[in-house]
């Protein structure tokens, strides 16, 4: 499968990782672990190997997940 890179512990310059942004308490942060520990096998079958490379669908569906909690909704 081609997705784009997805690397969250990836660095930036200011701040030098996001777990200096997001408190140790923050309810992202269950979203974050309990989404990383679920199988996803057929959500990633769905995805095609050709064309341009995809966002990886778990850190699609940790956002997703995540902004229904925040009542955030796309359209």
């Amino acid at each position: 499968m081609n997705f784009k890179p997805y690397n969250q512990n990836q660095l930036v310059l200011f701040p030098h990782s996001f777990d200096d942004l997001i408190s140790s308490d923050h309810p992202v942060r269950i979203v974050n672990d309990v989404l990383d520990n679920i199988k996803i096998d057929p959500l990633l079958r769905a995805y095609s190997a050709e064309g341009n490379p995809s966002y990886h669908p778990r850190m699609m569906l940790k956002v997703m997940v995540f902004a229904y909690m925040e009542n955030t909704y796309s359209s």
